[in-house]
């Protein structure tokens, strides 16, 4: 039973059987043969076929919710009792992260491994609302994103820090020289910004706006990649705004210079989501304990900063 479950599970992720069979690591039709037994246990269609995935029926969609329960529950149980049959913790976390929070995630990460050294990573880079499906799908464990805005949905939510936010130029421009800026002056700049998907730019799109530019403000260049805005920032034809952890932690020195933006002040909270449940695989568990350690440091460090 839980195999099929798992089926079905990936192939409503993947909206394709073929693909869906791939990632299941099975044939197609031994994928879509799994799916047609559990409609028959249940005596109902559960996919509305065609020649191709079409989606699920009213059914289905209950079947779907029930299915993420108890794969998450076994795959609990499994890493639990693999934990005390080895004696220690092991296991693969898999997160996704905003792509202005990835810089930080070794703050988290690191001590994590120092005391679980057994547990290996994958981190991939997601839009906010990529986290919150993911997270749903049972594709991660964990994630690094927005808790302002977007809907959280059936989550469990750790502050980790305030998102406060710098105008990162070059260091010769006529701003270099400045303490701080406000958002209007940001506004007569030729910026390069994330892609709109990303909520980062939804919120400076909104303090531009307040500020007076209105839609005139369009970037000259967009990214989903934080690396592709900093080395564009660094050929001194462009600017960029991004939190000022990130500027920290980048390190970004010479001709480049981050500067804070004021009036307003406007800052969000970025922190660690996992699944809303009563047990969480003991991974996961170790990982929230950790995130409401480093959350201290890292509100601390960057209130200090700013202070500077």
């Amino acid at each position: 039973m839980i195999d099929k479950l798992e089926f079905l599970l990936a192939l409503t992720r993947e909206q394709h059987f073929g693909r869906a069979a791939e990632v299941c690591g099975v044939t197609q039709p031994t994928l879509s043969a799994g799916v047609k037994q559990l409609e028959d246990s249940f005596g109902v269609l559960l996919v509305n076929r065609g020649s191709r995935f079409v989606g699920l029926t009213p059914e289905g969609d209950r079947v779907l919710e029930w299915a993420k329960r108890i794969v998450g529950d076994v795959r609990t149980m499994r890493q639990e009792v693999n934990a005390l049959k080895q004696g220690r913790l092991v296991g693969h976390l898999r997160l996704a992260v905003i792509p202005t929070a990835l810089a930080m995630v070794s703050a988290l990460t690191t001590p994590y491994r120092e005391r679980h050294p057994d547990v290996r990573f994958t981190v991939r880079s997601a839009t906010s609302i990529e986290v919150l499906t993911w997270l749903d799908n049972l594709q991660i464990d964990a994630g690094i994103t927005y808790l302002d805005n977007e809907p959280t949905g059936n989550v469990r939510a750790m502050p980790l820090y305030r998102e406060r936010y710098q105008l990162l130029i070059a260091a010769d421009s006529p701003l270099g020289n400045r303490r701080s800026v406000t958002w209007a002056e940001v506004g007569h700049v030729p910026l390069c910004l994330l892609t709109p998907d990303n909520q980062n730019r939804r919120i400076i799109n909104q303090l531009l706006h307040e500020a007076g530019s209105g839609d005139s403000q369009v970037p000259t260049l967009e990214s989903d990649s934080m690396t592709v805005l900093v080395s564009h920032v660094r050929t001194g034809r462009w600017a960029s705004v991004m939190p000022a952890i990130l500027a920290e932690t980048l390190g970004l020195i010479g001709a480049v210079r981050a500067i804070p933006i004021v009036e307003p002040a406007a800052f969000h909270t970025v922190g660690l989501v996992v699944r809303n449940r009563e047990t969480m695989t003991p991974a996961a568990a170790a990982l929230v304990a950790e995130a409401l350690k480093v959350a201290k440091v890292l509100d601390q460090e960057l209130a200090a900063s700013s202070a500077a």
